[in-house]
């Protein structure tokens, strides 16, 4: 069985469209028809159906695709990998990273690694969402907590850190919070993680000096942790935030840090990869800088 004709098989199934696919796969559409034909001819089955709108796939094609499309990835990995390992870091580098992490922190590294090797050009993704590094083809995410996918490599960054901030203005309304108890009366602003169907609990230190989580007044609630900081700068309430996110807010006075004697929460964060990627220069540069960085 010709596995170039699997491969274009697999391609025009992903694009639902012979013209996509010819497109991605550098080709012409009816070399693609024409050596499906002949898959179709040696397997005596139909792999496809063909209309004037639209193509997909047949039971026999789906069970066809099913069974190579893994084959055909990891001969497409077993590929790069070989030719990564003779190469300087060129092409397209795909990381994830959640979002204010990658907008803050992320974005400036980026410029320094494509300064140094200029044959490499970067797709990043900052969501929050959970992407799934292996069926969606990332090279790379920066992750927070600890590793749960045996398929990945994780190379430890430095923890991320937690302050409780408020704007002056605000402040100068509503009073600074000298406790706990003080906190509770005053406006805060959550976070709702709707993976998980509930708010994110700040944290702080016990009597005992052990982290504990503290659901803070269900004031603002957003879907994200972009808001906080903006939302905490304008005066809207008082947030919990990654320290790295708010610094130079703090450093300007735009922000004050409030109950540090008692700031308790930090989080792993760890640069991950697919063990297929262990050798691949683009990783290894990426994971060399940011693992210079001192802190986030």
């Amino acid at each position: 069985m010709d596995l170039n004709a699997v491969h274009m098989l697999i391609k025009v199934a992903e694009c639902k469209s012979f013209t996509l696919a010819a497109n991605q796969l550098s080709t012409s559409q009816s070399r693609i028809s024409r050596t499906i034909a002949q898959l179709e001819s040696e397997l005596g089955v139909r792999l496809l159906h063909r209309n004037t709108r639209n193509v997909s796939l047949t039971p026999d094609g789906c069970e066809l695709v099913d069974r190579c499309a893994p084959l055909i990835a990891g001969l497409d990995d077993a590929r790069k990998l070989l030719l990564d390992r003779r190469c300087e870091p060129s092409g397209t580098l795909r990381l994830s990273a959640p979002s204010i992490l990658g907008r803050v922190v992320l974005t400036p590294l980026l410029g320094q690694l494509m300064d140094r090797h200029p044959q490499l050009q970067i797709d990043a993704s900052f969501t929050d969402r959970l992407v799934d590094m292996v069926d969606e083809g990332f090279d790379a995410a920066v992750r927070i907590g600890p590793l749960q996918d045996s398929r990945m490599i994780a190379r430890s960054l430095p923890p991320l850190r937690w302050v409780t901030v408020a704007s002056p203005a605000y402040l100068a309304q509503f009073g600074t919070p000298r406790t706990l108890e003080d906190l509770a009366r005053h406006r805060c602003l959550a976070v709702y993680n709707h993976y998980l169907g509930r708010r994110v609990p700040w944290q702080f230190l016990n009597t005992d000096g052990e982290p504990e989580d503290w659901l803070a007044p269900q004031s603002v609630t957003f879907d994200s942790g972009d808001p906080l900081v903006e939302g905490s700068v304008s005066g809207l309430g008082v947030a919990q935030v990654m320290e790295f996110a708010v610094r130079s807010h703090i450093e300007a006075g735009r922000l004050v840090r409030l109950l540090p004697q008692c700031e308790g929460r930090s989080r792993e964060l760890a640069l991950v990869y697919p063990r297929s990627r262990q050798a691949s220069p683009k990783v290894k540069v990426l994971a060399q800088l940011l693992l210079a960085q001192d802190c986030w």
